[in-house]
């Protein structure tokens, strides 16, 4: 029963993606369209699909796929580019050597006072380009340039708009000069390059030169007039919903584009687009980030460069004084530091480099590439019918068989007129070449990019941007998300809610009368000096203003509570070595050199991880008293008690250096490795982070979906099972054991056999690194699964990359997640990440609908047309018909059908498998009926009827055509009442929800009145006459039965197995048998 569980999108057993093996992209596949993902596809697989298509207008088929030959081009100029650059490098590099052996030093080329500044753009261009220290030295170094740019090194500039202005004006803005969109008379001239199209065209000319010839001007341009006209208005229907199409795509692209970032503007820092840099400003950099211009390293903590995407050679660059540097466009791999900007937009490399190569190629989705394989299939099909249907019609003309209406013969040898005779072929060649064009389904391939255009903007809305198309239509398929916690389960809104100092619980966590004032002192510097954030405090007074991750704003958050001022703990002491945090050792490091010569180390991060390097701690006195078991106990209990709490457990600690023993040189202190046992434990702490409200009616929506979520952590593993169970990932407190629940390093000790066996049970994987969750989407996705996985962090990047769809977080994902990933979850929220399973299936829905409304329009057109062409020699519906017919199935019908949003129904079916048939049991079934049901009553009124309409005591050439008009009129009524038919193709209720989609309201009004319009008043271009009211009804109580005859339909049941399986059976149960004959011939002859 197709009413209720049953569904045209159902996963079928022998499924890929649904259970079994794990099938691998297959290389040597015999079929062309068979691409499970285009992410990793071939040059030589993708060229290989394109050949094997039946194309009519190639520039307007291909437009949204990746253009080959322009992908080449773009590999080549940034070849170039980076060519080029390193060839001005090297000749800077050699006339510096010259320079130093002659004792010469290099002239500083005179400053050319540009507005209020004392340097000019192409000075600090041609220092970034050339990484000219000399001349860097001659500007005064940072501090000199710094004077220059009139900006602080600390504080950066003054945040108001003249500045920023007068900036831009002298400097540049950060934009580069981009390649304008195609125009409206682009998308016409493409329009106009379908070759059936083109032909109809020639054959309108002729049609109208002889025309005008043989009956003069004001009669005889009806027949090729009406042609070219109808040609005309499908170009420009075709054209404007293309061009439409590409500003969604283009205002898409722009959006993508949009980095946010922090910079320093009087002392604050604020979040800004990255097109709003200016020279002068001063930009913090941590791993992840994207270097968002050209600049100079101010200062850096083991800061590391990937300059990869300039040289082109995958090699790590350590920025320091002696190499200070920054090119726009890299990434920072390793480290901290903060930059100030020197050069914008076009005065960088990777400026010239983007305004050289075009932005977007194009992409193909693996639904794109299946759909030109149905519309190729269709279209063969389709042209051997016209070929078939062209030449009965040409031999009946030529053979005296086909006649006029008052049954005078149309052609009879030797009296004909050759004028006469060539114009009759034109007119048959003419309606065998629009049945070409009705049956080649041109849109449907095309109609996927509509559906995947609209949906890509109204995820906008929902919080998700779409990097990579094919990841829209995949989330549809999804069958696990591999979810983080912090951020996306959680609020991402951290506080200090429990400390433990001096070997007992602090209660309230800043109650500095507890705590000694020399751990105080030492708890400010850890938490001061061992950060990436920063506090802010308005020189008028007002509230502190605190930044960083959520994490780094409740520590320091914490710090201003206990009496920390930020700026004068960072200046009475520096910091001379760092080891940024690190996501497989779960900790991070400074080493400090305090007033007195005396250097600190500090370690803050996981509490089980520092806890067990730590050796003592602090009492209340003040002093150090050694760690025993009794108290490693107890501070072991007080972690796991926080966890099973769900909060998130922190540990900072410390132990003094002596200076002598520091590392003096810098090569020295480059191979240092700083101290990480023997520390005296300071503090741990509980941070609270809440559980988003909506996340647990998000995950049993999944759950429904058949999707199953698993949380993937770097958190303790109590925590993480705390906030499994209050979010519905784990339901109960005895599905909280393994390996349900595993640790990342249980998992990573396992053999690739074991991993394979246990993936499918883990629902929480805690204190996991990013390696274990690439090791667990490996592992996935060879027991056949289709996987989402979300990260944020740089190493986070390869499991984004190996998943089926990679989810970056918008808000905290650095820029290296989120170029890995192929949607951006805007908001961090869970439940955009179910929105986008949501699109994602009614991608596919929406498709279905189309694939059924056009091909039952296909299979009736084309038999009511051969059937008619076969037996009387006449087809009922003419060249101009068909292409009306053809504008409402094509264009108007994608874009009413493509465009329905989702709805809550598309939750209650399982993933959709990716090899799953995309015309279903219950598709055939409905387009079946509908196709017959049309057949069947045209085909009737067609041979009979003159009788049934009662038109027999009229002229047989008025009968004629009141008889093909009310054909046309019933054919039209038909196909705008299935398409109401189409919207729920396995639901009784079609008008459900018709009221929200107004485009479909619009499209169904537009189509009526211009129906109306054809009909009453376009006669002489239709070659149709006027209906009586009762001849409306009649069509309309035509097209009207389609309603019930659906719902009629709906309770026949259909088999599970799809129909082409059966023909695949029977066709190797031939094979066998023709084996064994040939076998048994071949014995025989032997004993012979």
């Amino acid at each position: 029963m197709s009413g209720g569980g049953s569904s045209p999108y159902r996963r079928h057993r022998n499924d890929v993606e649904s259970a079994g093996g794990f099938e691998d992209y297959d290389e040597s596949a015999s079929d062309p369209f068979d691409i499970v993902s285009t992410k990793s596809a071939s040059v030589d697989r993708l060229r290989r699909w394109r050949q094997a298509a039946l194309v009519l207008n190639a520039s307007r088929r291909f437009r949204y796929t990746l253009d080959l030959k322009k992908a080449e081009e773009k590999k080549e100029i940034v070849a170039k580019i980076r060519t080029h650059a390193q060839v001005i490098r090297a000749a800077y590099l050699f006339q510096a050597a010259a320079a130093q052996t002659n004792g010469a030093e290099k002239a500083l080329s005179s400053p050319i006072p540009t507005g209020d500044y004392s340097i000019s753009p192409d000075q600090l261009a041609s220092m970034t380009r050339d990484h000219d220290s000399s001349a860097l030295q001659n500007f005064g170094g940072v501090n000199g340039l710094s004077e220059k740019l009139k900006t602080n090194p600390d504080k950066g500039i003054h945040d108001d708009e003249s500045n920023l202005l007068e900036r831009k004006n002298v400097f540049g803005s950060n934009t580069y000069p981009r390649k304008k969109g195609r125009s409206f008379w682009r998308f016409v001239l493409d329009a106009c390059r379908d070759t059936t199209l083109i032909i109809l065209m020639v054959a309108a000319a002729a049609s109208l030169a002889l025309g005008i010839k043989t009956e003069g001007i004001q009669e005889g341009w009806y027949d090729g007039g009406s042609i070219a006209m109808a040609v005309i208005i499908v170009i420009v229907v075709t054209a404007v919903s293309d061009y439409k199409q590409s500003l969604q795509f283009q205002n898409l692209n722009e959006e993508k584009q949009n980095i946010h970032l922090e910079v320093v503007r009087g002392g604050r820092r604020v979040e800004i687009s990255i097109f709003d840099i200016v020279v002068g400003d001063v930009i913090p950099l941590k791993i992840g980030d994207q270097v968002p211009a050209d600049g100079i390293l101010i200062s850096g903590h083991s800061l590391a460069i990937d300059e990869s995407s300039m040289t082109g050679e995958s090699k790590i660059v350590h920025k320091d004084q002696k190499a200070p540097f920054l090119m726009s466009g890299c990434k920072v791999a390793d480290g901290y530091g903060t930059m100030l900007v020197t050069s914008v937009g076009i005065n960088t490399e990777w400026g010239l480099l983007m305004a050289s190569i075009s932005e977007d190629n194009g992409e193909e989705t693996p639904l794109q590439v299946r759909l030109n394989g149905v519309a190729t299939f269709i279209g063969i099909v389709g042209l051997v019918v016209a070929i078939a249907v062209l030449i009965i019609l040409l031999a009946r003309y030529f053979t005296g068989h086909s006649k006029n209406p008052d049954e005078s013969v149309q052609f009879t040898a030797g009296k004909t007129s050759l004028g006469d005779a060539v114009d009759g072929a034109i007119k048959i060649f003419t309606v065998a070449v629009t049945i070409v064009v009705v049956a080649v389904p041109e849109g449907l391939p095309l109609a996927v990019t509509l559906t995947l255009a609209y949906s890509m903007r109204k995820m906008m809305a929902d919080k998700a941007l779409v990097r990579r198309l094919s990841a829209c239509e995949t989330m549809g398929s999804a069958t696990t998300i591999c979810s983080d916690k912090t951020g996306t389960l959680t609020l991402n809104l951290m506080t200090v809610v429990e400390t433990y100092i001096c070997g007992k619980k602090i209660d309230p966590p800043n109650n500095k009368s507890e705590i000694p004032s020399t751990l105080v002192s030492l708890l400010i510097e850890a938490i001061a000096q061992n950060t990436t954030g920063s506090v802010f405090l308005p020189e008028g007074g007002g509230n502190v203003e605190v930044s960083g991750s959520p994490t780094e704003k409740a520590i320091l958050q914490w710090g201003v509570n206990l009496g920390m001022d930020f700026d004068v703990v960072r200046s009475e002491s520096t910091i001379v070595h760092a080891f940024p945090f690190n996501s497989e050792k779960k900790r991070g490091g400074v080493a400090v050199k305090t007033p007195a010569s005396e250097v600190h180390i500090h370690w803050k991060g996981a509490a089980e991880i520092v806890l067990a390097a730590c050796t003592s701690y602090m009492d209340t006195s003040g002093n150090l008293v050694p760690l025993d078991n009794d108290k490693v106990e107890y501070f072991k209990k007080a972690i796991e008690t926080m966890a099973v709490g769900s909060l998130r457990c922190v540990a900072i600690a410390y132990r003094p250096f002596k200076w002598e023993n520091f590392p003096t040189s810098d090569e020295e202190l480059e191979h240092w490795q700083m101290p990480e046992d023997d520390l005296v434990l300071l503090a741990i702490i509980g941070l609270k982070d809440p559980c988003r409200p909506n996340v647990k009616d998000a995950v049993q929506l999944c759950i429904k979906a058949g999707v199953k979520v698993r949380m993937v952590t770097g958190d303790n593993l109590q925590t993480a099972r705390a906030i499994a169970l209050e979010c519905g990932i784990l339901e109960s407190n005895a599905d909280a054991k393994e390996p349900n629940l595993i640790e990342g390093k249980t998992f990573r000790g396992y053999s690739e056999e074991q991993r394979l066996q246990v993936a499918d049970k883990i629902s929480v994987m805690g204190r996991s690194s990013p390696n274990d969750k690439l090791l667990l989407v490996q592992a996935l996705r060879k027991n056949g699964h289709v996987v989402a996985v979300t990260g944020d962090g740089t190493n986070d990047a390869p499991a984004l990359h190996e998943a089926d769809i990679g989810l970056a977080m918008g808000i905290q994902g650095t820029e290296v997640a989120k170029e890995s990933s192929d949607i951006i979850i805007l908001d961090d929220n869970f439940a955009s990440v179910v929105k986008v399973v949501r699109w994602g299936r009614s991608v596919y829905a929406n498709i279905q609908k189309f694939i059924q409304f056009q091909l039952t329009v296909n299979v009736a057109a084309l038999v009511i047309n051969v059937v008619a062409a076969v037996s009387s020699g006449d087809v009922p519906l003419n060249a101009v018909q068909l292409l009306w017919v053809n504008l409402i199935m094509d264009t108007l019908g994608a874009l009413a059908l493509a465009t329905e949003p989702p709805t809550d129904h598309l939750m209650d079916r399982t993933p959709v498998g990716r090899r799953e048939p995309l015309i279903t049991n219950i598709m055939w079934r409905n387009l079946l009926i509908q196709a017959m049901y049309q057949v069947t009553v045209l085909l009737v009124l067609n041979f009979d009827g003159k009788r049934i309409l009662n038109l027999e005591h009229e002229t047989k050439e008025n009968a004629l055509k009141k008889k093909n008009t009310l054909i046309f009129n019933a054919f039209v009524f038909c196909q705008i009442f299935n398409e109401f038919n189409a919207r729920k193709p396995d639901e009784f209720n079609v008008f459900q929800g018709v009221t929200k989609n107004r485009l479909f309201i619009g499209i169904i009004s537009f189509t009526v009145i211009l129906q109306v319009i054809i009909i009453m008043f376009l006669g002489k271009f239709t070659t149709t006459v006027r209906l009586s009211w009762q001849l409306w009804l009649v069509s309309i109580v035509i097209g009207l039965i389609s309603w019930p005859l659906a719902v009629v339909g709906k309770l026949i049941p259909v088999s599970e197995r799809p129909f082409s399986k059966y023909f695949t059976s029977i066709y190797k149960s031939c094979k066998p048998s023709q084996r064994r004959n040939r076998g048994s011939s071949r014995g025989n002859g032997d004993d012979t």
